[in-house]
């Protein structure tokens, strides 16, 4: 995939944004992902671990940590946390099975933490004059863990007018299949100006189905299947602007 923007580089990416965000104005759409994008869902995991230690008697996983995660390897987590290679594979079934019944819970949801400077960055899109479209897939019923996170981290509240939430109406329903029929419905909001993904997949069909958008890939984690991000879509680490990007929003003010 194309290599990660240097910081000098995130900033001008970022700032780009934020102009598209004002040119657009009112109607154009900013779309942000949620998870592994705006926000850091490793401290949610690090609690399943540690529950899930309590639950099973193995204390090894009581001291599991964010940094533990470094991908969607529920294995890989397991090891790092402290599990030898016979204790990851006894205990990794029944892990998996407790982390799935509660992964996708508001009351675990409420754990995550924003990405360094998304706070910032959405709330300088919207004051830029552009709808925000927080699309992810998240089921409904992590609406109210959702929005707390949300308030918490100062985003924009979902508001149905200049700010919309559009979550996954069917857990059933694939990732892939879910995001085509969000695309949809956010075109029915307006055009879209730029947008955030961590999923290449995603990213990519981001960018062909919105070619004059300026789609942006976070270079966090991802489901690990062999897609290549676009050459024309750039890669940055996380949404802290440089410091001349940082003066984007009052420049247009």
């Amino acid at each position: 995939m194309p290599g990660r923007a240097r910081i000098e580089e995130q900033g001008a990416i970022l700032a780009a944004v934020l102009a598209r965000a004002r040119a657009g104005a009112p109607d154009g759409v900013v779309v942000f992902d949620l998870d592994s994008t705006l926000l850091d869902n490793r401290p949610r995991q690090a609690r399943i671990l540690r529950d899930y230690g309590r639950a099973a008697g193995v204390p090894e996983l009581l001291g599991a940590r964010p940094e533990h995660w470094t991908s969607w390897d529920l294995a890989a987590a397991l090891h790092a946390a402290g599990l030898p290679p016979d204790e990851v594979a006894r205990h990794l079934r029944p892990a998996r099975a407790f982390w799935a019944e509660r992964f996708f819970t508001s009351a675990y949801c409420r754990l995550d933490v924003p990405l360094p400077g998304a706070g910032g960055l959405v709330r300088a899109t919207a004051e830029a004059g552009a709808i925000v479209a927080y699309v992810t897939g998240r089921p409904v019923a992590m609406e109210t863990g959702t929005v707390e996170v949300f308030r918490a981290a100062g985003f924009p509240l979902p508001d149905g007018a200049r700010a919309h939430l559009l979550m996954k109406p069917d857990e059933a329903l694939g990732d892939e299949a879910w995001k085509a029929l969000a695309r949809g419905r956010v075109e029915r909001i307006g055009p879209v100006v730029a947008a955030f993904d961590n999923e290449p997949a995603h990213v990519n069909a981001y960018a062909r189905a919105w070619p004059d958008a300026l789609c942006v890939h976070l270079d966090t984690d991802h489901s690990g299947r062999p897609v290549e991000v676009l050459a024309r879509v750039p890669s940055i680490r996380d949404f802290r602007l440089a410091p001349a990007a940082a003066e984007a929003p009052a420049a247009g003010a």
